[in-house]
């Protein structure tokens, strides 16, 4: 998938690169992320307060980066993935976070900073006295850097399905001695995500889809955690059958989306790119369509739909709504 220019806004070039680098990991056959034992470590249960104490340490994790050793219990984290400070703000190590990057705008209450995930100084992570970072993409060979001069990195590339999300949750909880807080944060998902599955209506004919990343028409594939969020849903995915091997971000062309006619349209690049039903219409030969006409336009969270994190739970809440709006064929 091309990369765009970095005047577009950040949930654009969160999926064209995160989301990139995550596919060229699969690629190469590169193992998810998972806790390990490690000679001398323990992975003991989490005390009363759901939080592991020194004891539970020294712990070993494996990241994309490898296995990652942490001999005591991290104290000062600095986040350079939006992803990933989600999830340590959910698990409850938040009160370790010291920093995170420009673009982790969720939760409220995150410590931001001028820190790039994109663009990492090694110089300015440091100067925040991290014992442990925790990014998505090895820019500039970061994690290296920060070895280098003795800061834990623990590198959480985008996932490809739910499964992986689970993993990093319970590997960030590992690693920060909340692996009760993890594992409640894990069941809670679960549990919620099977709810609203269970709420979606059986269909003879399944409902098309079209979810778009920005303005240029690139899209998803059901090979990716965004179109998992969909096929739960029950509905089937106009792009697929256009992707070329490898291939799970591909850029559609106008016509073809008309001759589709999705039932329904999603716009992942509202913010991005100002996106909304109004500038579809003004689009050529697209106010003929189906979802245009019928009210089955809607409007994402480009922040929701492209963070693989615990509000992939709201992500998926919202297509199912706007499923189960759509009158049966």
């Amino acid at each position: 998938m091309p990369l765009r220019s970095v005047a577009r806004s950040t949930p654009i070039l969160l999926v064209s690169l995160a989301l990139v680098v995550a596919a060229l990991v699969a690629a190469c056959g590169q193992d998810n992320p998972e806790v390990t034992a490690s000679p001398g470590s323990s992975t003991s249960s989490p005390d009363e307060t759901g939080t592991a104490g020194e004891a539970g340490f020294p712990v070993s994790v494996t990241g994309d980066n490898g296995e990652v050793t942490l001999e005591t219990q991290p104290e000062r984290i600095v986040s350079l993935s939006p992803t990933a400070t989600e999830m340590l703000f959910a698990i409850e190590a938040d009160g370790a976070v010291v920093a995170v990057d420009d673009n982790s705008n969720f939760p409220p209450a995150a410590p931001v900073t001028d820190l790039s995930g994109f663009t990492p100084n090694l110089e300015a992570i440091a100067a925040y006295d991290p014992d442990l970072v925790v990014l998505s993409t090895d820019t500039g060979d970061v994690v290296a850097g920060l070895e280098a001069i003795g800061i834990a990195v623990l590198q959480l590339d985008a996932v490809e399905d739910l499964d992986g999300t689970y993993r990093q949750i319970e590997v960030l909880g590992a690693a920060t001695g909340h692996v009760g807080d993890a594992a409640e944060v894990v069941a809670e998902m679960r549990s919620d995500i099977d709810e609203l599955v269970a709420t979606v209506p059986d269909r003879e004919v399944p409902l098309t889809y079209y979810h778009e990343l920005d303005d240029l028409l690139f899209t998803v594939t059901s090979s990716t955690f965004i179109g998992e969020m969909y096929a739960l849903a029950g509905l089937e995915n106009i792009a697929d059958a256009t992707a070329a091997d490898g291939d799970d971000y591909p850029q559609l062309a106008s016509e073809y989306v008309v001759a589709q006619d999705p039932d329904l349209i999603f716009l992942a690049d509202t913010k991005c790119c100002g996106q909304s039903a109004d500038t579809l219409m003004a689009r050529p030969g697209w106010g003929q369509l189906r979802a245009l006409r019928d009210g089955g336009v809607h409007e994402l969270d480009d922040d929701v739909a492209s963070r693989w994190g615990p509000r992939v739970v709201d992500f998926l809440g919202v297509i199912v709504e706007a499923t189960a709006m759509v009158p049966a064929r």
